[in-house]
C-alpha cells in the first residue's frame, strides 16, 4: 500500500538516564563480561527510574513530538500504544497517556501488544486511519520497561525507552511511500499468565525467528517498492542486540555506513516496542531533505513490519532547537547491581 503525502509530521524519544554495564552485570553472577559483550555486541543498557514505568515514558515522548510539530492536543484523535509492559492487565495505558498529554476525548484509542513490533504496528494503524481520512492526526508509541529473569542473558539487553511518532497530512517530515507486514507463528519468546518474566528458546531467536521475518519483509517491501538495497541512504532494523541487525544488514546487501545512525542497542540496550522507533528518531535527527530510509521491526511470535520513508524539505525546520536522541543518552547515571534490582524488583 501506498500514499503520497502522508507520513509523520513529529516525533519525540524518551531515554532513561539511568544505566548499568554488562560488566556489572557479570560481576555479580561471576560470569565472563567479555564473552557476554563479545557475544550480544551490548555495553550497557538503559533502566527504568523508580517513578519511571511504560506510561510515563511514553507521555514524555508524546509531549516532545507534539511540541516538534506545533499540533495542539485538540487535534489528535488517535492514540495507539504498542508495549510488553503495560502497567495494568486491565486499565488501558492509553487513556493515560491521553489525558496527560491533553487530547481530545473523542479520541480513537488501544493499547497493542506484539513483543517487540507492538510500536510500529501502532504506526501501520494510524497510517491507515489518516489515509482513509477518518483522522487529520494520530499518535503511534512504542514504550517499555523491559524485565529479565536474574542470570539469563536478557538480563545483558532488557532495557527501558519510548518513542512517539505524529502521523498526519499537514507539514510532513517523511513521507510512508509505502509498508507491508510478515508474520508467523513461531514461539521463540513467550511469557505465560502470571509469570514474572519471560523465556526464550535461545538460539532459535535467531535464524528461524528474527532473521527468516527481517528478511522475508524486508525483501517484500523492497519488491513492492520497486527498491534495491542500494536505494536507501538509512536503514533500521530491529535491535535485540548488537549482532543480529548488523548480521542482517550483511545478508540483505546493506552496508553499516547505511546502519550506523539508527543503531543505538549498544549503548542503551534493546527498548523492544520502542527499539525500532527510537533508532528511526536517531535517523531522522540527521536524515537530509530528500533521503530514503527503510525501517524493519520484529516481534518475537513472530513477526516484522516493514516501511519505506522518504524525508522532505520540511525537516530541517522542524526539528530545530530539539534535543536529539544522541545528545540525550549522554545524561547518565550508573547503578551498581543491587541499585538495579531495586529498580527491576519495582517493575515485576
Amino acid at each position: 500500500m501506498t500514499a503520497e503525502g502522508i507520513g509523520i509530521v513529529g516525533y519525540g524519544a524518551y531515554i532513561p538516564k539511568f544505566r548499568i554495564k554488562v560488566e556489572e552485570i557479570a560481576r555479580s553472577w561471576g560470569r565472563d563480561a567479555e564473552s557476554l559483550k563479545k557475544s550480544l555486541c551490548v555495553n550497557e543498557k538503559t533502566v527504568p527510574g523508580i517513578d519511571e514505568d511504560t506510561t510515563t515514558m511514553a507521555v514524555e515522548s508524546s509531549r516532545k513530538a507534539l511540541s516538534m510539530a506545533k499540533v495542539p492536543g485538540q487535534d489528535i484523535n488517535a492514540l495507539f500504544i504498542g508495549s510488553e509492559s503495560h502497567p495494568y492487565a486491565v486499565k488501558p495505558t492509553a487513556t493515560v497517556v491521553a489525558e496527560a498529554i491533553r487530547l481530545n476525548r473523542s479520541l480513537f484509542s488501544a493499547d497493542l501488544e506484539f513483543a517487540c513490533k507492538a510500536g510500529t504496528s501502532a504506526v501501520q494503524i494510524v497510517y491507515g486511519m489518516v489515509k482513509s481520512g477518518m483522522i487529520n492526526y494520530g499518535l503511534a508509541i512504542g514504550s517499555d520497561v523491559a524485565q529479565a529473569n536474574p542470570n539469563d542473558a536478557l538480563e545483558c539487553t532488557a532495557s527501558a525507552g519510548a518513542a512517539t511518532i505524529l502521523l498526519g497530512k499537514k507539514c510532513v517530515i517523511a513521507e510512508i511511500d509505502s509498508t507491508c507486514s510478515f508474520a508467523t507463528d513461531t514461539p521463540d519468546f513467550w511469557r505465560r499468565q502470571n509469570q514474572p518474566y519471560p523465556r526464550h528458546a535461545g538460539h532459535f531467536t535467531g535464524k528461524p525467528a528474527y532473521y527468516r521475518h527481517i528478511t522475508e519483509c524486508t525483501e517484500k517491501i523492497l519488491e513492492m517498492a520497486s527498491s534495491r538495497p542500494s536505494d536507501f541512504d538509512h536503514v533500521i532494523f530491529h535491535q535485540p542486540n548488537g549482532k543480529f541487525p548488523v548480521e542482517a544488514a550483511k545478508m540483505l546487501g546493506f552496508t553499516e555506513k547505511q546502519t550506523e545512525k539508527g543503531l543505538l542497542v549498544r549503548d542503551i540496550g534493546n527498548c523492544y516496542s520502542a527499539s525500532t522507533l527510537i533508532g528511526l528518531c536517531s535517523v531522522l535527527d540527521e536524515a537530509l531533505p530528500g533521503q530514503k530510509i527503510l525501517l524493519v521491526s520484529y516481534g518475537s511470535g513472530a513477526g516484522a513490519d516493514g516501511f519505506v520513508l522518504r524525508t522532505t524539505e520540511n525537516i530541517e525546520n522542524a526539528r530545530k532547537g530539539i534535543m536529539k536522541v544522541r545528545e540525550m543518552m549522554k545524561f547518565t547515571k550508573y547503578l551498581a547491581y543491587e541499585e538495579y534490582m531495586r529498580h527491576a524488583k519495582r517493575l515485576v
